[in-house]
Order: structure tokens, then sequence, then C-alpha cells
């Protein structure tokens, strides 16, 4: 059974929220009282996102936004603000895998597409999120890194530089802004059985099976235990948690 939690009143923003950990997020935020902000580049899944929930009664409002520009996340945080008059919760979600490759092979394009989604654009969603959050003193922000941040792996170097870099983003800002009543935390999924997951599986990038074996829980984790980690995060019940970087991954780490 998940914990429960009461955000009525409270607004969150959420990125990548088209789909997978994003979309469950988002729906956890709605079903726990938060009127949500989608953020997303897929406009018509994002859409269809915004729709279900709408019909469930829920607020929410799409944002179709790719989240490599800066003047589109401005945007979509604004937008969600002057719908529904502030902002207290983000969940910077939105990010892209990449193919392994050899290190000295890699194309600088490659390494720049992935840092200028994964990296450029937590840096952009919290930049524009702490603008309305510190004018109100208060607010909670989780960015996702990745077991790839806290760890190495051949062939996936540029990746991998993407999610440290997310940690060393959240680690700073966290204590920049702890003084000023804003909690800034990452958390780090594991091999999460979600559609960017399964697209590695089905193009041979990664072996199911084998993943499964990696993690001591033998399993792959779900949107929903991510979502339940950011919803923690982002609640009173974690009121004195700063600039962690969380473990989600089925013990992975721990080995």
């Amino acid at each position: 059974m998940n914990p429960t939690y009461d955000f009525t009143g409270q607004v969150a923003f959420v990125t990548g929220a088209s789909s997978g950990m994003g979309l469950a997020t988002a729906r956890a935020f709605a079903e726990a009282g938060a009127a949500v902000g989608l953020a997303d580049i897929d406009e018509a899944a994002l859409d269809a996102a915004v729709r279900q929930l709408t019909g469930e009664g829920h607020r929410a409002l799409a944002l179709t936004c790719d989240v490599a520009d800066e003047s589109q996340v401005a945007a979509a945080v604004d937008r969600t603000v002057e719908a529904f008059g502030r902002l207290d919760m983000a969940y910077n979600n939105a990010g892209i895998q990449i193919p392994p490759a050899d290190a000295a092979e890699e194309g600088a394009e490659v390494f720049d597409r992935v840092h200028a989604i994964n990296l450029r654009g937590i840096w952009a969603s919290m930049k524009h999120e702490l603008r309305h959050m510190r004018a109100r003193g208060s607010g909670a922000i989780v960015n996702c890194s990745s077991l790839g941040g806290l760890v190495g792996l051949p062939g996936r170097a540029s990746y991998h530089s993407s999610k440290h870099g997310v940690i060393g983003l959240t680690g700073s800002t966290a204590l920049e802004y702890a003084p000023r009543g804003i909690r800034i935390n990452a958390i780090c999924p594991g091999t999460i059985d979600t559609p960017m997951v399964s697209d590695m599986i089905a193009k041979g990038e990664l072996d199911r099976a084998e993943a499964e074996a990696n993690q001591p829980i033998h399993r792959l984790g779900t949107a929903d235990e991510i979502a339940q980690a950011v919803l923690w995060l982002c609640s009173p019940g974690a009121g004195f948690v700063v600039g962690v970087a969380l473990p989600v991954d089925g013990g992975y780490v721990a080995q």
C-alpha cells in the first residue's frame, strides 16, 4: 500500500509528463489533490494524458515543451502559474537515453544533444521554477538523475556524464536555496519498466533478463514506485531532506 498525501490547493509542474515516470508522477500529484502542469515534447501523447486526467475530475494543463529550449521551459512554467496561481512542487523528469558508443568514436553532436536535454533541460527548469518559488519562500523540487548519475558503465560515458551533472546541479542549488525555504533533491532510478526502457529492449540495447538479474530485487522497478519517491520528497514528511541523490534502484548501488 502506498502512503497518502494531501496536496489540496497546491500546484505541481512535471516535465517529460506524457508517459512513463513523468506521467505516473503527474497522476500521483493530481490524485493527491494538486493541480498539475504537464510538459512534454510529444504533443499528441501529452494531450491524451491530460484529457484522461481532466476527464477524471483532476485539474491538469497540457504544455508542449522542448526542455532543450529555455524559452519554451520558461513559458511552460509561467503558464502553469498563470493558470493555477502558484507553484509549490516540481519534478524535472524529461530526459533521453542514447545508444551505447565507444568513447573514442561518439560524435560531439550526440554528446551535445543528450546534455541539452538531460542536464541543461533540468538547469532551465529549475531556473524558472525557482523564480516563482523564491517569491513565496517555499517549494520543493525533485530532479531526475539516474543510477547512471552514481556509477559508470562502459559505452555510456555521455549519458552518465549528463546524469552525474544533474546531481552536482542539485547539490549546489539545494545549498543555495535551503535558507530560502526551498528544498531541492534528486532521485536516481534504476532500470524502470517504462516505454523508454521497452524501446531499448526492443532495439537490443538492453537485455531484460540481465537487467533484472543486476538489480538485487530481481525485477525492474515501476513508474509508480518512482512517483511515490517523488511525492515523498515533496511532502512535509521529507521536510529535513535537502540535497540528496536518492537511489530508487532495487539495491543496485548497495552491492
